[in-house]
């Protein structure tokens, strides 16, 4: 299983995903355009000493990225039409979030195998992306046995 971002805007959320890809043992994939650069001080803050344990690989456009991307691409949208809840997750799942601002066009939604959509109280339409990437990512590892061993 992997996580990846689709252009994103915030570096503090990336830097947030970032620890957690680090903590559970969980690859990055970042789909350029970000809006803000890499070397942007809020990725290292938010990330913290994490930064040095955690797979991440750039890809600089959505075909660089489609072309090497493998397993199954499971979107995460407000669109989605398959609750959290009710999605059977596989091992090797890449988990494609969107931008913070815009989501991902319609050339990506079309692209996905899967679209899920964590269910909320109404009103409300979304978590801050690192919020939603943990939720998903935890259930998906639960899922599918993936979750690190303890070390004591």
């Amino acid at each position: 299983m992997r996580i990846a971002l689709y252009q994103p805007d915030i570096a503090g959320n990336v830097g947030a995903v970032m620890r957690t890809c680090a903590c559970l043992g969980v690859p990055l994939d970042l789909i350029e355009p970000m809006g803000f650069q890499w070397d942007d001080k809020r990725v290292a803050r938010a990330a913290m000493d994490y930064i040095d344990h955690v797979s991440v690989t750039r890809h600089a456009d959505w075909d660089t990225f489609q072309a090497q991307a493998g397993g199954r691409l499971v979107l995460l949208t407000t669109r989605g039409a398959t609750p959290l809840h009710d999605f059977a997750f596989q091992a090797d799942d890449v988990l494609l979030f969107g931008r913070e601002s815009a989501g991902v066009p319609e050339e990506v939604h079309a692209r996905a195998d899967a679209r899920v959509v964590i269910p909320m109280a109404p009103p409300l339409r979304s978590l801050n992306l690192s919020v939603s990437a943990a939720i998903v990512l935890a259930e998906g590892l639960r899922q599918t046995g993936g979750w690190p061993l303890a070390t004591a």
